[in-house]
Parts: C-alpha cells; structure tokens; sequence
C-alpha cells in the first residue's frame, strides 16, 4: 500500500509541475492539457533523463533521475512566466460558465473557473489505479506469456549503473528492443523505493489510470468545441466563446470504450456455454461451426451460463482465423488483442506501455487541428502555421512513440500530419499548397523524431523487414464484426445520422475509397509476380502449400476466397465513404489567411472523429493486403499492431459519437439509441465481467492479496526464492544459469529475470527476434550446457573467462535439464550461497 501510495503521489506532483507547460502546449483545447499533464511530465522526465545518461552527464541513480527532472521544471518556470506576462497584456474577465478559458489567463484563474473539470480528472484517475491495482492485486504472479520478458527489463535497467543498459539475457550486449517504457517503471521504482517485481504491477496501474484521463480529455475537449461550434462562436485563442459549460458525464464514455468495452467473444462464450443455436439435428445449419472460430466450433461440454475452463478468455485475442485455400486454418493466425484484454492478461508488453502516449499523440493532433495560428515557422523555405514549440513537441512525442513500441509512430504521425494538413484546409481550401502542407510538415517532423532518439536507433536491431503480399488470407466479415462490432454500431449510427443531415456527395469519396482497395490488391499481386522472379523458389513452394497446380490456378482461387469474403471490405467500405465524403463536406476555406487564423471558427470536431475513423479503417485495411516480414513469416504481428491502434482510434471515435447521439436526438430516435447503447455495453462488457473472476481465483487470491509479482516464487521454489533475494544485493555481475532452445515462455532465465544480472542466455528465441538474427548467440547455447556438464576445469575455466562469468547458479532447474558436474565448481569456485538444492557460486 505504501508503493501504491508513493506512486500515486509522485504521479500527481509531477502533472502539477507539468500543467504549466501543458498550457502553453494546448492553448485550443478546453482542458488547456489537464488531462494529458502527467503523461506529458512522465515524457519529458524520461526524456531527459535517459538522454543525459546515455551522454554519460548522469548516472543511473537517484541522482541521476532527479537531474532529469530540472530540465521538465525549467520549462514549467518559463511557461509559467510566460503565460503570466501575456496575461498582464491581455486583460480580460473569466466566464466561470465556460468550458474553455483564454490560455493568456493566469493558471489560478483557469483552475477556479473548471475546478470542477479538475476533479472529475483527478477523480477518475485515482478511481482508475486503484480499481487496476486491486485487480493485480489478486493475480499479481509474473509468470507465462511475456511477463518474465518485461520483469527482465525493469530489474536490468535498476542494475544497470549506466545506459544503455544492459541485455538481461544476453550479457555483453545492451537491450536491442524498444524499451522507453521500462526506464520510465525503473525510474520511477528507483524514485520511490520499489522492488521491481512490485513496480510491474504499479505500472500496469499506471499506465490504465492514464489512458483513461487522456482518453477522457480527448472527448472533453472534442464535446467542448462541438458545444462551441453548434452555438456558432467563433474559438481563437484571442477571445473568450459564451457557450454553456461542456459535459462532465459524457466523455467518461471514452475510458469506458477504450478500456473496458470488449470484442463479442465473451458474449458468444455465454451463448455457446448454454448450448444455444447448437442444432439437435446433425444436418442442420450449425450458427457456430459457420462463425469457425477456435473452441467454439465445437460442442458445449456443460448447459450453464458462465463459462468455465482455465483460461477461457485467452479466445477473445484469436477471433480472427487465417484459412488456407486448402481449408486448413494457420497456426500463425492473426493475434487481435483489444486493451481490456492486455490488462486482464496482465502483460506489461510495449503496445500497453504506449497506449497514455498514444493518446497524448491524439492530443498533440486535435490541438493542431484546432490552433489558429498565423506562418510563424519556416523549414526549407515552407511557412508552417505552427509555434516551434508545437513543432518540436510533436516531435519529441512521436519520436517517444517509436521508442516505446516502433509500430505506433505510423499511425499516429499520419494522424497528427493529416489533422495539421486538414486544418490548412478548412483556412484556404484544397489544393497544391496542401501537399506542401503534408510534406513540408510531416517530413521534417519524421526527421526531428529520429534526432532526437538517436542514441536509441545507433543500437537498435530489429526482426522487421519490407512490406510482403497477403494473398490470400482475407478476413472474414464475421470475425471482423465478433472484434469491432461493440465499436462499429455507435460509429455506424453517428456516420449516418451525419449522413441525414449533411447529405454530402458520396461519388468522389466512394471512388477514392475503391480505387485504394483495387490499388492495394494490385499492388499486392505486383509484389508476388516479382517474388516470382526474385525468389522463384519460394515463390513456387508458397504456391504448392496451397494446392494450386500452377500460378494462373493460384490466382483464380485467390481471387475467389477474396470474393467469397467481402463482409470485411464492405464493412470498411461502409466506414471510409462516409467519412471521408463528410471530411471533404466539412472544410471550406475562409476569405482569406488573417481572417481564417483570427477570426473564422474552427473546424467542427466532427472532422477530427471522421479523420480517426478513417486512419483506423485503413490500419485494419492494410493487412488484407500486405503485411510487415518478420520471423513468422505471416501477418500476425502486423493485424496485431494495426488493430490494436485502430481500437484506440475508433474507441475515442466511438465515445464522441454515442455522446453526441445523446446529447441531439430526440423523441423516439432519442430512445432507440439509448437502447441500442445499452445493448452494446451488455455485449461489450459480458467479457470484463465474466472473465475477472475466472482470472483472479474469484478475487480470493490462494497467495493473499498482493502487488508483489515474485510473491509465488516462495511457495513455488523456497530455494530458488532465497537465492533470487540474496543475488538482488549482491554486486552486479555476469551469472551463469540453464538455458535450452525453445525455452521461451518458460521458467528459463528466471535468475536473471528477478535480479537483474545479466545472463550468459535468457530466451533464445526472443533474443532472435529483437536482434533480427541469432547470429550474437553464437555458441552460447552449447557453451552453457558444456558449463554445467563437464568435469574438464580447464575447459569450464574457459567458459567463464569468455563470458565474463562472476557467479554460477546451481539449481533444481540446472540439474533437471543437464547432468551437473557440481563438484569442480565445489573445488575451484567460492560457494558464496547454499539453500537447500541451490548454490550460487563466486568465480575468484
């Protein structure tokens, strides 16, 4: 309770040291940033901490992570100044009753007149963490799936007394993985005094609680503005709009869809559980072997309710299943996990660290999109409507991204250059000039990201390669619907009650949206006929594993699985036509430039929600056709990465769009809406509910409630539990303990995983994935087995002085995988630890 407290705490004072900057960072949203503040100073405190170490100006120490903290107070100070200077020039009385302020008004009087937005902020992040917390609280144990990997991480970025830091499981060598989020657990465990196994639990905390304030934010301030604009007041950053105050209650919806709102598995599940629509009579339709989904294609084994089994809900995450044209479904199908699922999982994985800073980048765009501000920023001769503050913001924000998980920096770069580039539009209309927009921003922007993560990129290998044909592998619309359709009906309804009102020309939209889709399956054709020459073996062995006889037999089934699948591209169709027909509607250009940046409105947070429902339709687009290489050699990964950003987006899209049903319709379609939303939350949140309980052992825990992730090691190896505390003390040093091929998702490393000394090999398997080759393994595999099983000292001695052993773990999982020789270890080596059937050895 205590870390959990010094957490929460810390968390605080650093948003309010941060809410000065926020200010003068997002002077056109309604919160002025408030939401965002403690994502933004956990950013720039990580920053600059993890720069001026690996400069070698700081040491990875208290320290260390204190000097990080100057620079995020420096700019506090100066913001804060600023914003007090402006606010003398620029006298004006606040309107209590207003949702957004004048950002040259003194932060007091902001905080009095939305003090009731600052509570409700604060109150759903403390609600937030704690309900996480608890929730880990009763499944704390970090064993299975990733977790080992990402303890790993924590305790060897606390051990490494500089940065970059080292490779738990790959001694020699520093982390080659995006790792951003793991300094910040580390530093925040080193801050506060917390072992590491508890910081992991308290981060997956964190991390929840502050998502739901950004995705909160997020909606507060697209409601505000919508508030603004149906009022028809112009929103500059010179004047004060009279409107009534925004919504408080609404955009709670956004946490809500975001966090908790989960894909239909769960409530499929309750159905096939009870045996529902499973026919009596074998030659009838079978609803659930048409739907083919893993585990429930086949027969109930009980007529209850809830749904029982260990591990029940892992289904949810693997709804969408690859079929060959042979019929056979893949063994690499696309994994489709949503946010609800991560943290139930309880994997402190990059794509959960990255979610706050995602939203942040969500931020960064909206205030672009609603900022008017006149050329004050010129790069290669381009004028850019932009504050070099808000360029290099942007910058330090997506360049984070790519250093928490690589994958967001795509979706989210588009989103803020197009809503920057959009906004353009709305001042001087379509045009040339907008492609110079989109480049003379975006590209500089990609430039400045990469600089100022340098350091990260000089070490980083990675498995990732060029972009690869799916030929054949299309998503069937039924699995797409069990995976977005809690999201897909609330956007589907806004889309088109727009649609009724606006009435914008589809033809051009409709056109634009084919057009890419026929691009993208020639594009993807394209790519094959000319693997067909690069690589024709393999080629030619894809086309066997197919069962096609020839290339033009291959292409006619393609093309015909393709065929028989159009729910998903109709569905994603149904989404991208309307939204863009409506973007395209929405922005007219003013008279001209000084009118458009002081005195025209800005564009409706309509546009925006249209923009992220565009950007996420086309994430989950993309994989149908082509899809990233890795060491699957599938699209798994890459359905994973994109749908996982498409949920956020449509989320927060979603949120805006059911809130904004809420608050115009009226009468009969007011009523039909609000059942309909209620029907979406019994489907949505079957999952959370039912799957809690199965995952925390009913939240009566066997272990006791506790955040302390390595708590299970003492009833599970007392032994090895004693050794783990002794070496966690001890000085850093390479250990030596069991490694064998495929020992990944094991208890392998384990040693190295709870203490935070490197190993000579951890898992093998991952160390090939990041490092996008296992070639800096070499022999270590063998060399570790010939350790342990030798009676030659001689050649044990080599070993060690290869590798630069300092202690050798000698273990039940030693002695299960290889036949010890323990006696040379006993005459040349200092037995400096002995519980029960683990010693840990000193080389001299």
């Amino acid at each position: 309770m205590l870390n959990f407290l010094a957490w929460y705490f810390l968390s605080t004072l650093l948003g309010l040291l941060a809410f000065p900057l926020t200010c003068r960072l997002f002077p056109a949203l309604a919160d002025r940033g408030y939401s965002l503040a403690r994502t933004v100073g956990l950013l720039i405190w990580a920053y600059a901490f993890w720069m001026l170490a690996s400069l070698g100006v700081a040491q990875n120490d208290v320290g260390g992570i204190l000097m990080g903290l100057l620079p995020l107070g420096g700019l506090s100070f100066w913001a804060l100044r600023s914003n007090k200077q402006k606010a003398e020039n620029n006298q004006e009385i606040p309107n209590s009753q207003s949702p957004i302020i004048n950002s040259q008004l003194p932060i007091t009087t902001w905080l009095k007149a939305n003090w009731r937005t600052v509570a409700v902020v604060e109150i759903l992040f403390l609600t937030a963490f704690g309900l996480m917390a608890f929730v880990r609280a009763n499944n704390p144990e970090i064993v299975g799936t990733e977790k080992p990997m990402e303890l790993a991480f924590i305790n060897a970025i606390l051990r490494s007394p500089s940065f970059p830091p080292n490779d738990p499981w790959l001694s020699g060598y520093s982390i080659s993985y995006y790792h951003f989020g793991y300094i910040m657990a580390a530093m925040l465990a080193k801050l506060t005094a917390t072992p590491g196994s508890v910081a992991f639990n308290l981060m997956l905390s964190l991390v929840f609680a502050l998502a739901a304030a950004g995705a909160y934010g997020i909606v507060y301030n697209l409601l505000a503005a919508h508030a603004k604009h149906d009022h028809q007041s112009p929103i500059t950053n010179y004047q004060l709009p009279a409107s009534p105050r925004a919504p408080l209650a609404l955009p709670l919806l956004a946490p809500l869809f975001l966090l908790l709102v989960s894909n239909l598995e769960g409530f499929l599940q309750v159905l096939h559980t009870r045996g529902l629509f499973w026919p009596k009579n074998p030659g009838a339709f079978n609803f659930w072997t048409w739907l083919n989904i893993k585990d429930l294609n086949t027969a109930p084994a009980g007529t209850g309710w809830v749904p029982t089994g260990h591990w029940w809900w892992w289904r949810a995450s693997r709804v969408i299943m690859d079929t060959d044209l042979r019929g056979v479904v893949s063994d690499l199908s696309p994994i489709d996990e949503f946010p609800f699922f991560s943290f139930l999982l309880g994997d402190l994985h990059p794509h959960v660290l990255a979610i706050p800073f995602g939203l942040l980048a969500v931020g960064v765009a909206l205030n672009l999109f609603f900022q008017r501000e006149k050329p004050s920023l010129h790069i290669f001769g381009l004028p850019l409507h932009l504050r070099k503050m808000d360029f290099a913001f942007a910058a330090l924000v997506l360049g984070g991204l790519a250093f928490l998980n690589t994958w967001d920096i795509l979706p989210y770069a588009a989103l803020i250059v197009l809503a920057y580039t959009l906004a353009r539009v709305s001042g001087q209309g379509w045009g040339r000039e907008r492609l110079e927009d989109l480049f003379g921003f975006g590209l500089p922007l990609g430039l400045l990201s990469i600089l100022l993560y340098l350091p990260f990129y000089l070490g980083f290998s990675s498995q990732a390669g060029g972009p690869l044909p799916n030929l054949v592998y299309a998503t069937r619309g039924a699995h797409l619907w069990v995976m977005f359709g809690t999201l897909f009906v609330p956007l589907l309804a806004w889309l088109t009650v727009q649609l009724r009102r606006q009435k914008p020309k589809l033809a051009l939209a409709l056109s634009l949206t084919l057009g890419l889709v026929l691009l993208l399956w020639a594009l993807s054709w394209l790519m094959a006929w000319i693997a067909t020459y690069v690589r024709p073996d393999v080629a030619q062995a894809e086309m066997l594993a197919q069962g096609a006889s020839s290339f033009g037999v291959f292409f006619k089934d393609a093309t015909i699985r393709r065929l028989a699948h159009l729910g998903s591209l109709l569905t994603l169709i149904a989404l991208l036509v309307p939204s863009l027909a409506l973007i395209f509607a929405n922005n007219h250009p003013a008279q001209d430039d000084d009118e458009a940046s002081e005195t025209a409105p800005r564009p409706p947070s309509t546009v925006f929600v249209l923009l992220l429902i565009s950007l996420a339709a086309l994430l989950i687009l993309a994989p149908e056709f082509v899809y990233l290489r890795d060491q699957f050699g599938t699209r798994m990964n890459t359905v994973f990465k994109f749908y996982y950003q498409a949920w956020i987006l449509l989320s927060l899209a979603a949120a805006f769009g059911a809130a904004a049903l809420l608050r115009s319709l009226r009468g009969p379609a007011d009523w039909a809406w609000r059942v309909g939303l209620s029907l979406v939350f019994i489907l949505g949140l079957a999952y959370p509910v039912l799957s809690l309980p199965n995952k925390t052992e009913n939240f009566e825990p066997f272990l006791g409630r506790t955040l302390d992730g390595a708590a299970h090691l003492d009833q599970e190896n007392p032994d090895d539990a004693a050794a783990i505390r002794f070496l966690q003390d001890i000085p850093l040093g390479v250990i030596a303990e069991a490694s064998i091929a495929g020992g990944s998702y094991t208890h392998y490393g384990r040693i190295s995983t709870h203490t935070g000394l490197p190993t000579v090999l951890g898992w093998p398997g991952h160390e090939g994935q990041w490092r996008g080759s296992y070639e800096p393994q070499g022999t270590r595999l063998t060399d570790i087995e010939t350790l342990y099983t030798t009676s030659n000292w001689l050649e044990a001695s080599g070993i060690i002085q290869r590798y630069g052993i300092r202690y050798v773990v000698v273990g039940s999982l030693e002695k299960n995988t290889y036949h010890v020789r323990e006696e040379k270890f006993q005459q040349f080596l200092k037995l400096i630890f002995q519980e029960g059937e683990t010693a840990v050895y000193q080389v001299p």
